[in-house]
């Protein structure tokens, strides 16, 4: 039987870099026996143990940081200069998971009577399918896999089809630290119809997806004929608020790290600015001076900080975005820079732009953009800042600029996202519940509560042999 083959292209170049073979119907069908056989042993296997061989695989990723960082730069065209960062912080990430591994996953006991010994045990769910995006791969697969294989479950992995290597990657080193064997799979795939398929296996007893909107419903469709736990992590449209009181240069060069970094490829970055009217035009020339020390070019190249978005797709989606702003009205405020003007003629890049004069009848306004696109508008109070910010169907992260902490604090608590910043943006704490409201997703990765998606709670009655 032919099975499907999936084929990586660059970013930077729009030339196939990799090819990978997926599965046949039959082979996809196996890897939840595999995980479910796997399930009983590993399941009795202690914490301690589990986190031995964890910590274990962990360091062996570490040892190859710079062969991981560059792999992840020539498959999604993030700059050099920063992919290593990225490997880093995983790991941090997921030591942090196994500290607290040992409390969150400890019996709860029961309310003390004579005669009676009652407590509440978490036990692990069974195989696990954990379908990760490209654009921060090993931080996001760290959220799942970590407090998963900690927890006693199996694990199957589907990669993203631009970034095929990192489950290879993870495979290997959990293998060599002493993972036994079905503990942890993969799989790649490009088809959805074979991807649902798997989905559908009631074998699998927890589905964790991350990746765009349209692709967490098609899962959540694909499961919804049995009853099985489904975690989205899906996209966002984070704002931003800045108060008059801010420093301007300060708040300046925040906002465009947390607006285009990774070219604005991230579920939390800021894609709606809200300015207090008394310090608008200041603001907008210093978010120009800014940009103009930005260099966009080739991401292996040490210097660069902004490279290609990921597919002529998102390039297209992107400058479909801008160009229905500037004909609704908006203003093009792009600094000159030499390096946005001369960009690469190969691949996918797509030059740093600052809308102003932008409102909520604009699509750079309402969908998700995804793309290194900074649009500021005008707000006349922390009301209408507030309303602004509240007027969307995502609800992933939001950020409040100011000096009054205990009015950023105040107003922080008016804002419907699962996560709130002031005076920062842009970054998921590992001891902090990183969860979606409204379209952004529904259930928890992160923090203690990070584990309950992975262990069903079993209560245990035990009272005295009455003779």
């Amino acid at each position: 039987m032919s099975v499907e083959s999936i084929t990586t292209i660059s970013p930077t170049t729009n030339e196939p870099i990799l090819t990978r073979s997926g599965l046949s119907q039959s082979d996809l069908e196996e890897l939840p026996n595999v995980a479910l056989e796997s399930f009983q042993s590993w399941r009795q296997t202690s914490l301690t143990d589990r986190q031995i061989i964890v910590k274990k695989a962990l360091k062996l990723l570490e040892k190859k940081k710079d062969e991981l960082a560059e792999e992840i730069t020539v498959q999604m065209g993030r700059p050099i200069a920063y992919t290593g960062v990225e490997v880093t912080t995983a790991l941090k990430r997921a030591d942090y998971l196994i500290k607290i591994s040992e409390d969150t996953l400890k019996d709860t006991d029961g309310e003390p009577e004579k005669g009676f010994k009652r407590f509440i045990r978490k036990v692990p769910v069974g195989p696990v399918l954990v379908i990760f995006a490209w654009n921060y791969p090993y931080l996001i697969l760290v959220n799942s896999l970590i407090p998963a294989l900690l927890a006693g479950n199996t694990v199957i992995m589907k990669p993203s089809p631009q970034t095929p290597t990192i489950a290879e990657q993870v495979v290997k080193a959990f293998s060599v630290a002493g993972l036994p064997s079905g503990v942890l799979q993969y799989f790649h795939c490009g088809s959805p119809i074979m991807m649902e398929s798997l989905v559908r296996n009631p074998k699998i007893a927890l589905i964790c997806f991350t990746g765009s909107v349209a692709g967490g419903l098609s899962v959540q469709r694909a499961a919804s004929d049995r009853i099985v736990n489904v975690g989205l992590e899906l996209g966002g449209k984070d704002p931003a608020y800045v108060r008059g009181d801010v420093d301007l240069d300060w708040a300046a060069a925040e906002i465009v790290d947390g607006s285009i970094f990774n070219s604005g490829q991230s579920c939390c970055a800021l894609e709606r600015i809200y300015v207090d009217e008394k310090i608008y035009d200041s603001f907008i020339e210093a978010v120009q001076k800014v940009l103009k020390g930005y260099k966009v070019g080739d991401p292996l190249d040490k210097e660069t900080q902004i490279g290609p978005v990921v597919s002529k797709r998102s390039k297209e989606t992107i400058e479909a975005h801008i160009k229905d702003a500037l004909e609704k009205g908006a203003k093009d405020k792009t600094p000159e820079n030499s390096t946005f003007d001369n960009l690469p003629t190969k691949g996918n890049f797509v030059k740093p732009t600052l809308l102003v004069d932008v409102n909520h009848s604009m699509t750079v306004m309402t969908e998700e953009t995804f793309g290194p696109v900074i649009s500021v508008m005008k707000v006349a109070n922390d009301e209408e800042a507030i309303k602004l910010m509240n007027d969307s169907e995502f609800g992933l992260t939001a950020s409040i600029w100011t000096k009054d902490t205990d009015k950023g604090y105040e107003l922080a608590e008016q804002v419907e996202a699962g996560t709130i910043f002031v005076n920062r943006a842009d970054f998921p704490s590992p001891d902090l519940a990183w969860t979606g409201w409204k379209n952004s997703g529904k259930g928890v990765t992160l923090s203690k509560f990070g584990f309950d998606q992975f262990s069903k709670l079993k209560s245990y009655h035990l009272k005295d042999y009455p003779k």
